[in-house]
């Protein structure tokens, strides 16, 4: 006998392997790449998104003092009212001269899979 479970749009669950949080309908985790399901492997373990509103990327480089200089790469997510509903810091480190780093951003939106099995 098999019992589906499903879950509400949005719901979250820990990655096993890099413990990052990730949607609970994902077959792969889109931070480590490791499959969560038997159905990632399957089919290939891509989710497909529906579609990709965002997509940012931009080079930083040092200003050319001789002193180092840091950065702290921060993500603010805003509801519809402008309340903060996530603010991570993503990434930190430092800058030397002659130094550049690339950042990119990127924003997928999935439809929810059929329940698991």
């Amino acid at each position: 006998m098999t019992t589906a479970r499903t879950s509400a749009p949005g719901e979250t669950r820990i990655c096993p392997h890099c413990k990052a949080t990730i949607l609970r309908s994902a077959s792969a985790c889109p931070s480590c790449h490791h499959y969560l399901r038997y159905d990632a492997v399957r089919t290939g373990g891509q989710a497909l998104s529906t579609f990709c509103p965002l997509r940012i990327e931009s080079t930083i480089r040092h200003p050319g003092s001789e002193e180092p200089c840091e950065y702290s790469l921060v993500l603010e997510v805003h509801d519809d009212h402008g309340k903060v509903v996530s603010n991570q810091v993503m990434g930190i480190g430092a800058l030397r001269p002659a130094e550049s780093r690339t950042f990119s951003l990127r924003l997928e939106v999935f439809s929810p899979e059929k329940p698991v099995v």
